[in-house]
Order: C-alpha cells, then sequence, then structure tokens
C-alpha cells in the first residue's frame, strides 16, 4: 500500500488522478461519518458537503504542508466546510433536547448503534464534534484541537460532558428497558 505523503507528491507533483481518487477511496467513508454526525445524520447534506471537501482537497493539496497527519487535515477542511454551510444557509444542526424517555434499548446490534446515533445526535455540536473526532476517528486531543481550533481545556470537556449526557442517556434507556 502507497503511503499518503507518496500519493499527495503524485498530485502535487504530476496531478495524478489515480493517486488523488486512492486518497479520496481511503479517507470518504471517515470523512462522510464525520460529517453526517454533524448534520445530525442528514446523510445527503452530508454527501453534498463531503463532495465539496474533496473538490476543495483537490485544489488545495499543494498547501498540505505535514505539520498535522493529513487525516487531520482533512478533517480539518470537512470541519470549516460544514461551519460554512452552517453559516450560508442557516442550517439548524442543534437537535433540541426531548424530555421524552428514549425507546428501550434493542437487542440487535443494528438496533442499538441506531441507538447510540440517536443519543448522539442529541449533544450540541460541538461536544458531538468531539466525541466523534476523539471515539469515531481515533483522534488525540491535539488533533482535535487542529480540526476545531478549540483550545485543548475545551475539547476534554465537551468530551467528558459528551460522555457524560451518553452515559446517563444509556442509563435512563437502560431503565426504560428493564421497567417494560
Amino acid at each position: 500500500m502507497i503511503d499518503d505523503k507518496t500519493l499527495i507528491a503524485r498530485v502535487v507533483l504530476a496531478d495524478d488522478h489515480h493517486a488523488f481518487a486512492t486518497l479520496v477511496r481511503r479517507y470518504q467513508q471517515a470523512i462522510r461519518q464525520f460529517l453526517r454526525r454533524l448534520t445530525s445524520g442528514d446523510q445527503a447534506l452530508a454527501d453534498d458537503l463531503a463532495q465539496e471537501v474533496f473538490t476543495t482537497l483537490y485544489h488545495k493539496i499543494a498547501s498540505y504542508r505535514s505539520e498535522a497527519s493529513f487525516g487531520t487535515w482533512l478533517h480539518s477542511i470537512a470541519y470549516r466546510t460544514f461551519l460554512n454551510e452552517k453559516r450560508k444557509s442557516h442550517y439548524a444542526n442543534e437537535v433540541p433536547y426531548s424530555n421524552a424517555i428514549i425507546e428501550p434499548m434493542a437487542s440487535s446490534n443494528a438496533e442499538k448503534d441506531l441507538l447510540v446515533e440517536s443519543l448522539i445526535n442529541r449533544l450540541g455540536l460541538a461536544e458531538r464534534t468531539c466525541i466523534t473526532l476523539a471515539y469515531s476517528a481515533g483522534m488525540s486531543h491535539q488533533e482535535i484541537m487542529e480540526v476545531t481550533q478549540l483550545p485543548l481545556g475545551t475539547v476534554k470537556s465537551n468530551i467528558t460532558r459528551g460522555k457524560k449526557k451518553l452515559e446517563t442517556w444509556l442509563h435512563e434507556s437502560q431503565i426504560t428497558r428493564s421497567a417494560l
């Protein structure tokens, strides 16, 4: 497998479309998942934004300086693309908090995944972003700081608060299940 730096060099120096396509294939799932979480599950918007991210990447790839990992840099582009869309369209990405009892936890893995997704969508944007980058993208606090431009303490607080909320909501779900 060819490493990212070699692929990037091929794109920059030789306008190698195959190398660029390899980078897209390598990162498209992670970027789409990240954007889907930011858009509270709006798959169509997430796909449109991902397309914009990779178009931006193609035009800006020569500016990549290897100070952060390529994946971190690409997530930064995705995050800024989302924020720009949010500003332009006044996209309402905050899912209103509901006091309704969460559906009982289901027995299948697919149903559990849906429950977790619905709970993550209840988090505020900053918490949802930091949790997604930490756990879905596997980024360190430093990398999350680079993507979001938030101070370290804020990143840590968002992750801690988000985890506590998710744990509480999951516990509520368990109580609901046991009451049935």
